[in-house]
């Protein structure tokens, strides 16, 4: 589902206009972003956890030379879904 579709649905749920709905999203999406990056975990009960990982550094191979190089250390993003997540989709 792309986020036309999704900012669609959503507006026709809730009965609010497309242009609120998209900055809602938005801002969401923002928030998010900006706790986990400083480190927080962001729980939303029903629906999952998100949290950053650090990755470590790590040596790895370039698929076309062939050579081996250094992957720098890094920050991703991890989502846990929750189990009353899990059981829903499960009973689709």
């Amino acid at each position: 589902m792309d986020s036309k579709t999704f900012i669609s649905e959503l507006s026709g749920r809730l009965g609010r206009d497309a242009e609120d709905i998209t900055a809602v999203v938005t801002a969401l999406g923002r928030t998010i972003a900006e706790c986990v990056k400083e480190g927080d975990v962001v729980s939303m009960p029903g629906f999952g956890t998100f949290e950053s990982k650090k990755r470590l550094e790590r040596e790895a191979v370039h698929p076309s030379s062939g050579k081996r190089i250094l992957i720098p250390p890094k920050l991703t993003m991890v989502f846990r879904p929750s189990t009353l997540l899990k059981q829903k989709i499960r009973n689709l």
